[in-house]
């Protein structure tokens, strides 16, 4: 089998990445998705809240990924259901190797020009925690759990204790307090949470349920079935502090601490990956340091809002039909040798900054107008956005609250940028002064 470009994952990065390749003029093109139907997490995401920015109306999970199902349908671009793939590989002539595998098909090769990377992200594995007690049942990641009530409808239990604050933990939060459970608590390791402001407004506060800063659990009663948790309060090196305990009588302890980006992939290929993100390091086309390998939502970075998912998707879409087009030329064009020269531009996450996406940009590849997005590492309040193009400042713009839930962006014209032709690096930073 032989196609210009393979999608790994059907989900929101996936079919918006397949639509926008197809609008810049790749022909062959198919999605390889491990479910049975396409719309990867947003199935069982039947909240609303959805599509604002992308449709200007607000959709649940279900409904935009709908909108986009319908589109990829439309344009009779294909996909296989219930697909693992299992390695990629470079092959001759820059060609990649994606290895899959099905129940009709059984073990099988792809050969390809380009990949795009789309597989999400999956949740911290419980073990990882390292939460003294017994593994009673009762203990569920937050996503596991809403699988559970969404699509499979049954309750998990009846009284619950979530484990993190991240976006998921709270809207199980609101979803177990509607189908009757009483959610005792939400506890937080760290003094910040990891939620959307608004969630935390609208899955905890409006129902009264208490979010515990600077918590976590210290230990797990019962040994078929949990009877309850203990949780104390953490001092500033995440050390539980003694004398703070408090016992929860529950059923169920939903974990939500986190989500990692799915890039065993990704390691295979030999694909640098940002320890920051657990996703790759991509330059201003979305693609990675192997050449003809793009990525997209939340394998690059775990995003707040599927919007910009959809959007950073659409984005490496339509970079890889471009190198497509520039590798069926002679197998390297010029643009890309220069690429792959040292006129890169690296971007720089300093003082207060998590990770920017992208990691680097070149001026010759860019568009009119460079959007980088960004994430802090702490609370800040009444601070300064500062961006220095090298040494000199170029950027100063009030942050009246940055959070590590809310991911933040900032624009450049293409200009503005060739105004510094030795360019060596841009500095994204937190400072309190204006200056």
């Amino acid at each position: 089998m032989r196609q210009d470009i393979v999608i790994i994952g059907g989900g929101p990065a996936g079919l918006a990445a397949a639509l926008a390749a197809k609008e810049a003029g790749a022909e062959r093109i198919l999605i390889v998705e491990r479910d049975k139907e396409l719309g990867g997490i947003l199935n069982q995401c039947i909240h609303n809240g959805f599509g604002l920015h992308t449709f200007k109306e607000e959709l649940t999970g279900p409904e935009y990924a709908a909108r986009y199902i319908e589109k990829v349908e439309r344009e009779r671009i294909p996909f296989l259901p219930e697909t693992i793939v299992i390695d990629i590989a470079k092959g001759e002539n820059g060609e990649k190797e994606v290895t899959a595998m099905n129940k009709e098909r059984g073990l099988f090769v792809i050969h390809t020009a380009a990949v795009v990377l789309a597989m999400g992200c999956r949740e911290r594995p419980r073990g990882a925690l390292n939460i003294p007690g017994f593994r009673p049942a009762g203990i569920y990641s937050a996503g596991t759990a809403q699988r559970y009530v969404n699509i499979e409808g049954r309750m998990p239990g009846r009284e619950v204790v979530i484990l993190g604050s991240g976006d998921i933990g709270l809207i199980m939060a609101r979803r177990m307090t509607l189908e009757g459970a009483k959610v005792k608590a939400v506890a937080e390791l760290m003094p910040y949470s990891g939620g959307l402001k608004r969630n935390i407004v609208q899955c905890l506060d409006d129902f009264g349920i208490p979010l515990k800063l600077s918590h976590t659990v210290v230990d797990i009663k019962g040994k078929k079935r949990v009877e309850g948790v203990t949780l104390a309060q953490v001092d500033e090196n995440k050390k539980p502090i003694a004398g703070t305990e408090e016992f929860i009588p529950c059923d169920t302890l939903l974990l939500s601490c986190g989500l990692l980006p799915e890039n065993e992939l990704s390691l295979n290929l030999g694909i640098s990956l940002n320890p920051a993100t657990s996703g790759p390091y991509v330059n201003e086309s979305f693609e990675t340091n192997v050449s003809g390998v793009f990525a997209c939502g939340n394998v690059l970075h775990v995003h707040d809002l599927v919007d910009y998912v959809s959007e950073e998707a659409a984005a490496a879409g339509k970079q890889a039909a471009a190198y497509v087009r520039e590798a069926a030329g002679n197998g390297q064009s010029e643009t890309e040798v220069v690429c792959r020269e040292e006129t890169q531009v690296v971007l720089e996450a300093a003082k207060g900054v998590r990770y920017t996406v992208p990691s680097t940009l070149n001026p010759l590849r860019m568009e009119d107008m460079q959007l980088i997005r960004f994430r802090v590492d702490d609370v800040y309040r009444d601070v300064f956005l500062k961006v220095y193009f090298d040494d000199t400042p170029v950027l100063s713009q009030k942050k009246r609250v940055l959070a590590p839930g809310e991911m933040e962006q900032v624009r450049f014209k293409k200009e503005q940028i060739e105004a510094f032709p030795k360019l060596k690096k841009i500095t994204l930073r937190i400072e309190k002064e204006a200056g």
